[in-house]
């Protein structure tokens, strides 16, 4: 039997105490590291194609690479945060991101920045859902919601600041820069963990359930692989998107039997016994296909169809992210005390009211219109993820919160994924057929895009019916314990 994980206790004014504050802050620096990244370099493919000589397929596999490391060692970090302890796991995932970024930097052709860029990942994705369990443990079934608010903040911020910073620094520094502007970053993260971050280690990991490792790592890599191929290639019927997605689920099935039978699996589907965490995880899904598959759609909008650049349209995303910034530091507090079920509702009509309005996008759409609406789906995003995220492990035993958290991580990559090979699909093929019939102009293919958007109210919806199952109100927890009981 594990000892029981004892949260922080709060100071007697209701404050957060000071070393969960400084915990908080270390994981935040490590997650809008880790969001930023991505963006900054998506905004130097342009730069990547002349340095390197070489072909748009071959640049993207700088992204597709990270995103497979990435979603490749997720299932691992669980069991890896129980056998080794906080401190350790946090200093080597960011200590790897760091070699990685070091590395990338220093790149002397595509395929050794791609080579590069798997290492990165193998580091980076472990990061999210070790910040996420080591927040829920420390803090305790009370807090999550304000924890969980926090630690959604760099969601928001990245995607805001990473093309603003990332197109400064392709356009007045030098490509490099986006990788080695890791490194302070990276240590200041290491440097705060090891001064706030818990050395225990847990019994009850066991042995490493190497077959699952090798049937679930694979499993989540090559199913990200074929959404990627999907909206490269166009059409979920194309052998390169059939093929990876085909090997994929038949590894989740083998998988699901596997652990089914394995008395200690690398991820423990009887998870999904917690009613909590079942219309949680079922809600996350759904809500990240909508509403971070939207955010891969917009961009493309603003450039292609009002001819901005692409920090531009960064900057014109930039309400949707401080909003999201702001209403989760709100919705963080009311998580702990207010309904779940109630919350995740109402964020899911405010994005889907914004998504009525971007279907009806137009080549002179007002941009100030846009702007105010997506102040209004940034503020229903946030109370969308944060008490659901919450939720989702609020039932879970102490011991199993790290599996529980990591599951949690897998569920929202795949569906956010899923959401932008959809969307740009779904765009991409009304943009074809304009293209066919000869008649592709600026409201045409505004209206490509805004069709995208009616997609988004369908998988928003599917998220309300959902959300009707998870809990109404957080069950109290009287002697501040984390519960350590076996599921």
């Amino acid at each position: 039997m594990s000892t029981p994980v004892t949260p922080m206790k709060e100071a007697s004014d209701g404050r957060l105490p000071r070393r969960l504050v400084t915990l908080m802050i270390t994981v935040a620096l490590g997650s809008i590291m880790m969001q930023m990244d991505a963006t900054m370099t998506n905004i130097a493919y342009n730069t990547l194609l002349k340095e390197f000589d070489t072909s748009l397929p071959t640049i993207q596999w700088i992204t597709t690479g990270y995103l497979l490391a990435l979603a490749a060692v997720m299932a691992l970090s669980g069991w890896a945060l129980e056998r080794f302890g906080a401190r350790t796991m946090w200093s080597t995932s960011i200590g790897l991101f760091l070699l990685g970024s070091v590395l990338c930097g220093t790149a002397w052709d595509a395929h050794s920045l791609i080579a590069f860029r798997v290492i990165q990942g193998l580091g980076g994705g472990m990061v999210l859902p070790l910040g996420m369990a080591i927040l829920a443990q420390e803090a305790g079934p009370s807090r999550l919601g304000r924890v969980m608010g926090v630690l959604g903040i760099p969601s928001a911020l990245g995607p805001v600041l990473g093309p603003v910073v990332g197109g400064a620094i392709v356009d007045d520094w030098n490509w490099r820069w986006i990788f080695f502007i890791n490194v302070p970053v990276c240590i200041a993260a290491v440097a705060l963990a090891w001064r706030t971050m818990p050395t225990r280690q847990s019994r009850s990991a066991g042995k490493l359930d190497i077959l699952g490792l090798l049937m679930l790592s694979p499993a989540c890599a090559v199913v990200v692989l074929g959404l990627t191929e999907a909206s490269k290639y166009g059409s979920f019927a194309d052998r390169h998107v059939v093929i990876p997605l085909a090997i994929g689920f038949l590894l989740l099935a083998a998988f699901a039997v596997h652990a089914l039978r394995t008395d200690n699996p690398i991820l423990d589907l009887r998870l999904l016994k917690v009613r909590s965490f079942l219309s949680s995880s079922a809600v996350l899904f759904f809500a990240s296909v909508a509403l971070f598959g939207a955010v891969g759609v917009l961009p493309l909008y603003y450039q292609q169809v009002r001819g901005h650049s692409a920090a531009e349209a960064g900057l014109l995303l930039a309400p949707q992210g401080l909003s999201m910034a702001v209403s989760l530091s709100v919705v963080g507090k009311l998580a702990d005390r207010t309904s779940a079920r109630l919350l995740v509702i109402s964020g899911l009509g405010l994005t889907g009211t914004g998504s009525l309005v971007y279907t009806q996008l137009g080549a002179h759409t007002n941009e100030v219109l846009l702007s105010s609406v997506l102040v209004l789906s940034g503020a229903g995003i946030g109370m969308v993820m944060v008490p659901a995220m919450a939720a989702a492990i609020r039932d879970i035993p102490g011991p199993v919160v790290p599996r529980a958290s990591a599951a949690n991580r897998i569920i929202m990559q795949i569906g956010s994924s899923f959401g932008a090979a959809v969307l740009i699909l779904v765009a991409q093929n009304r943009i074809n057929r304009l293209i066919g019939t000869k008649t592709l102009t600026a409201d045409g293919l505004a209206d490509a895009y805004g069709n995208t958007f009616w997609w988004v109210m369908g998988f928003a919806t599917v998220s309300v019916l959902l959300a009707w199952l998870m809990p109404t109100r957080p069950k109290p927890h009287p002697t501040g314990e984390v519960a350590v009981s076996a599921l």
